[in-house]
């Protein structure tokens, strides 16, 4: 299969869209820290933390307001990712590594996301929380369990906030600075060898150009 310079440019945005990813991550760990010395994971208490951070603490609206534009940000490039690999045809078994950590870095970001629904404490999150936590507990066999280690095995509370924060900071957010990692490892490595590829076509196709030549 010949590279074209379709497939190279497109691999060169894969490259440069895994670099994103890995920047975005580390915008939203950065600024979750910060926002972590003044967020109280609690029922009420969480609403008002992020309020005082929104208006007492200086700059604390702009790293909250970073914190979400990283975390949605991340959702959109890992999807966009996929795509462009797939269009620049790194399907095939030697882009195994950067495929599967692209699918998981992906789902990653989306946990980080919903993991954050409850953070806020607000009705909407309060609410959506709910309603998804129903649908949670409707999966067979090991609904329940679930339900119960993020709730604490109660009411949607202090515990439940308690539970995603820990979830979203410590467990979650791991696997996506593992994932983004592999990531783009893998991405660069696949990239080296499409030009030490490249270089092998145009080597091939020198002869023949020679052939016609003389002929």
């Amino acid at each position: 299969m010949l590279t074209t310079q379709f497939d190279k440019t497109l691999r060169r945005v894969s490259t440069i869209l895994s670099v994103v990813l890995l920047t975005l991550f580390f915008i939203g760990a950065s600024t979750g820290i910060l926002l972590s010395f003044y967020y109280e994971p609690g029922a009420g208490a969480a609403y008002t933390s992020l309020s005082k951070i929104n208006t007492s603490v200086g700059y604390g609206w702009l790293f909250h307001k970073a914190h979400s534009i990283a975390g949605n940000g991340m959702i959109v490039v890992s999807l966009v990712q996929i795509v462009v690999m797939f269009l620049s045809r790194q399907f095939r078994k030697s882009w195994l590594i950067a495929w599967v950590s692209g699918i998981f870095l992906t789902l990653a970001a989306i946990g980080l996301d919903w993991t954050a629904i409850i953070l806020g404490w607000t009705q909407d999150g309060y609410w959506r929380f709910s309603i998804e936590l129903g649908t949670i507990e409707s999966i067979p066999l090991v609904g329940h369990l679930l339900r119960d280690i993020l709730t604490g095995g109660g009411a949607t509370d202090s515990v439940t906030v308690q539970h995603l924060y820990t979830i979203h900071s410590y467990i979650v957010s791991v696997f996506a600075l593992v994932f983004a990692i592999v990531h783009l490892v893998g991405v660069l490595k696949q990239e080296k060898e499409m030009y030490a590829t490249s270089t092998n076509e145009a080597t091939e196709l020198q002869p023949q150009a020679l052939e016609v030549g003389n002929g």
